[in-house]
């Protein structure tokens, strides 16, 4: 005889799978209203989003020189003054150059693809050119549009800072009032929260400042040494196009995962045009050791590098962001995601019940009051 469902059983669980679906709604409905939100303010809150970034980036300088005696607004004009400098140079040596070869890179990208293709349809592969030829199409569409407006946009980004686009100017104003009045804040949030909010609210904001502060400047770290060795064996080959190729490794290691395999893919295209199959092995040999050396070197070296996600995590992060909001997207996916991750683990840590102590377990000062 085959057992029945028990009636009470079956509605108490459809009961709580209603109950569950209907706050799980409300809560993408939430999530909706507040992404729809954001996007109306986005003139407002882009600016307070990179003037965040490079706060986290400057603010150990600021935090260096008020620890020597420096006024906090003294501190925070001279770190400001010093950035625009930084930017300035940059601006003036790297940015001029990237712009004017970016064309030359899109153009050696698409003639890569295109290489590979032919190298495809013949011998020992001999794929049919109709299995591929609309991918590499696609491919070669999706180059000439995502790469040229990628690079493009990092220049404007940067040129932007000095020509007093109003983003820019407004990213730099918060910068430096984060910097200057930035441990103030939190102090005066608290005294503005009722109740629990008053400890909720500040705990998250300091652990979410904490992991994006990490998260930004270590990356910045390893770009740097990513962009600086790859772009030497560029050099060493005699690659055309370093300077940007090294740009483009800086940038794109905001992007983990992705960004790292799409500047790779980059560099061994531009090295199989102009250099051959031998010295576009050798480069992607290269920027395999690299990639070696700081996944097993420099990370461990780099104290609290991580946003603590897992891979799987990060890839889908950055997945979801791009199809969302484009390269912008892709930037703040991580980040986002890391933020995200700090408001569910405080979250888990107020709903968790303290342990619970079994029995035959003595206290610790029974038992050393029994030793």
């Amino acid at each position: 005889m085959s057992a029945r469902l028990n009636p009470a059983r079956t509605r108490t669980a459809l009961r709580t799978s209603a109950r569950l679906s209907a706050d799980l709604l409300l809560v993408l409905v939430m999530a909706a209203v507040t992404l729809w939100v954001l996007g109306r303010m986005w003139s407002v809150v882009w600016p307070l989003v990179v003037g965040l970034f490079i706060t986290t980036l400057t603010w150990p300088v600021a935090r260096f020189l008020r620890g020597r005696g420096w006024p906090p607004a003294l501190a925070a004009a001279a770190v400001t003054v010093l950035f625009l400098a930084v930017v300035g140079g940059i601006v003036a040596l790297i940015a001029v150059p990237v712009a004017s070869q970016s064309g030359q890179l899109t153009d050696g990208v698409v003639a890569g693809i295109q290489k590979l293709h032919e190298w495809a349809a013949g011998p020992p592969l001999n794929i049919d050119d109709a299995q591929i030829s609309h991918a590499i199409d696609a491919a070669i569409d999706r180059v000439q549009n995502s790469l040229g407006s990628t690079v493009t946009t990092v220049v404007t980004g940067l040129s932007t800072v000095v020509n007093g686009i109003v983003t820019a100017v407004l990213a730099v104003f918060l910068m430096f009032f984060f910097l200057k009045d930035g441990p103030r804040f939190l102090p005066w949030l608290t005294r503005q929260l009722p109740g629990r909010l008053a400890t909720d609210i500040p705990t998250v904001a300091e652990r979410g400042w904490d992991s994006l502060g990490s998260f930004v400047r270590s990356q910045a770290f390893v770009g740097l040494l990513d962009a600086v060795f790859i772009g030497l064996g560029l050099w060493a080959l005699g690659v055309p196009l370093v300077l940007p190729l090294s740009v483009l490794t800086f940038v794109s290691a905001f992007v983990p995962i992705i960004g790292a395999l799409f500047a790779g893919f980059v560099a061994v295209l531009i090295a199989l045009v102009s250099n051959g199959l031998t010295d576009a092995l050798i480069v992607l040999a290269i920027i395999v050791v690299v990639q070696q050396l700081e996944g097993n070197v420099f990370q461990p070296m780099i104290q609290s590098r991580g946003l603590g996600l897992h891979a799987a995590v990060v890839l889908l992060a950055v997945t979801l962001g791009g199809s969302l909001a484009g390269i912008v997207g892709s930037l703040l996916a991580v980040p986002v995601a890391g933020l995200v991750a700090v408001l569910w683990t405080y979250v888990r840590e107020q709903l968790t019940d303290p342990p619970q102590e079994t029995e035959g377990d003595d206290p610790p000062g029974d038992a050393v009051a029994s030793a």
